[in-house]
This record gives C-alpha cells, structure tokens and sequence, in this order.
C-alpha cells in the first residue's frame, strides 16, 4: 500500500513540475505557480487554464451563460454552476479534430458532460478543427483574448462532487476513440 501511494505521489509530482511536459494523465493542480501540464491526447495537447465554481449572479459568469435556455441555467438545490477553462495546441503540420468527448467524474463515480448553448456564445468550448500549428480557442477570438484564454465548457455539478475530490476530466481523442487522457482538477 505505501509504494502504491508512492507511485501515485510522484506521479501526481511529475506531471505539474513542468509546464512543457507531455503527459497523458496527472493533475492540473499548478500548485505554487508552477503552470499545468499539456496533457497529450492523440496529436494534440490540451491544457486547463483554470476550473472554478461560476456564480451566475455576477456578470462576468452571466455571459458564460449565455445561450443556455432558462430552464436549463436554472439550478436545482445541490447543483453548482462549474466551468472548465480549455487550450487546445496542435504543433503538427496537419489540421486535426479536437475532442467533443471530454468529461467530468468524482471519486463518487458521478460523470458529468458538457452543457453546451443553444444559442451564441464566444467564450464555450465546441471543439473543432486545430489548424497546424494552430490552437484552440484562436488567439484573436473573444475567448483567447479573455483573462483565460481558454474556452469554457459548462457543467452543472452536484455541491456534494465538490467534496468528493479529486474531480478528473477525461478527454476522448476523436481520432481513435482508444486514445484517452485523465488529470486531476484544482478546484
């Protein structure tokens, strides 16, 4: 049991130490400043700028929302608004598809996907072609210019998920569905 958890610590170590890294599962913690890993799905590399709990009161959170029916924005007792700031990197010198299977789970076996608008909205993730040597969300776009530059994807968690860290995001390369990347949340 103790190497087990040696393992697992120095995986967790080696995965934030360095920003450049390329790994295919580890944390997104970037504890003392260190910057998160790109984590490696099938050619390209993906890499969460910051996940947090929105509140959709104040006004920067509203317009990620936006797009979102009512009946849906609409919060049931125990559920949290919580987004997921994403980069998607492509260093090939080919365009490829980026992951519309990515996902949420808790210690608890609670799996969360994505809600995605109805409507407009600049700042949410949908995937999409990365151009080579290209990235997601495009640098000159809404989202890339936002305090994040990532593009959000919005999830409605249980409060309880919140307490049962480490929360993971699974990401499903399109490509060959048998490619798959995990990494711990900073939430």
């Amino acid at each position: 049991m103790v190497l087990l958890g040696a393992a697992a610590c120095a995986l967790a170590l080696a995965a934030c130490g360095n920003s450049n890294e390329r790994v295919t599962s580890g944390t997104y913690a970037g504890e003392g400043g260190v910057p998160a890993p790109y984590v490696q799905v099938g050619p390209l590399a993906y890499q969460v700028q910051i996940s947090r709990e929105l509140n959709p009161y104040e006004n920067e959170d509203q317009a990620l929302l936006e797009g979102i029916p009512a009946s849906i924005q609409q919060l049931h007792p125990g559920e949290e608004w919580f987004a997921v700031f994403l980069q998607v990197y492509n260093e090939t010198g080919k365009p490829h598809p980026a992951s519309t299977e990515i996902s949420l789970y808790d210690t608890q076996d609670n799996v969360y996907y994505p809600i995605n608008p109805t409507g407009y909205n600049p700042f949410v993730y949908r995937g999409g072609e990365v151009p080579a040597h290209g990235r997601l969300p495009e640098p000159d776009s809404v989202a890339g210019e936002s305090p994040t530059q990532g593009a959000a994807l919005l999830f409605k968690l249980k409060v309880a998920s919140l307490a049962n860290r480490p929360i993971e995001i699974k990401i499903v390369n399109p490509e060959n569905p048998k490619e798959v990347a995990t990494a711990e949340l900073d939430v």
